[in-house]
């Protein structure tokens, strides 16, 4: 029996300071990998886990390299972006970026989070929750 390869695509949230169209000043960008690109959502925060859902604007697609970047100014004199946190995660992201989805994102224990965590993205709105995987092993 052959052994199932898993493919891990990464994950970002990137504040993003002094965006010229954010009457507030700072958001944070979602980024997950698709392809050669990444999809994009403004979030006005990183959702808290098992916290409440957070508006979710999409955004046009990023490149790749700000998964590798931990800061630098965001082209067109749009700001700078800096590296929150980041990881891979295990999931699919569907063909219509309008359809809902659940993900898990690894790499959040070194944020003392759960690892791994659950992203939501359904009807505008994005949320985190802790992960069944997670929870295994803790006694209630």
């Amino acid at each position: 029996m052959k052994p199932t390869t898993v493919i891990l695509s990464r994950y970002l949230f990137l504040e993003h300071t002094n965006a010229p169209d954010d009457p507030t000043g700072r958001h944070v960008d979602l980024l997950l990998e698709d392809g050669e690109s990444c999809r994009t959502w403004r979030l006005v925060s990183v959702p808290l886990p098992d916290g409440p859902s957070l508006k979710a604007v999409p955004l046009p697609k990023h490149r790749l390299i700000w998964l590798e970047r931990t800061s630098a100014a965001v082209s067109k004199g749009r700001g700078w972006g800096r590296r929150i946190m980041g990881g891979a995660f295990h999931g699919h992201l569907p063909d219509d970026p309008a359809e809902s989805f659940r993900i898990e994102l690894r790499g959040t224990a070194d944020l003392g989070l759960a690892d791994p965590m659950t992203l939501e993205l359904a009807d505008g709105q994005c949320r985190l929750r802790s992960s069944a995987l997670s929870q295994r092993g803790k006694s209630t």
